[in-house]
């Protein structure tokens, strides 16, 4: 009897774990998403920034 509601709450114990990590890879999937679709913009938006010439980044001073 005891084996048994050790391997019930065991199941349950599983059982939640496994929803715990389905909902978390859920979140990774629409943060993965959202990171492309901001790279995208962020492409989109300056489109000569891999094109510049790096004596324009440096300071006033040298």
């Amino acid at each position: 009897m005891e084996i048994e509601i050790k391997l019930a709450l065991t199941e349950d114990l599983v059982d939640t774990l496994n929803l715990t990590v389905h909902r978390q890879q859920e979140q990774i999937d629409a943060l993965q998403r959202q990171l492309l679709a901001l790279a995208r913009q962020v492409q989109a938006a300056s489109p000569a920034a891999e094109s510049r010439d790096l004596r324009d980044e440096i300071p006033p001073h040298y």
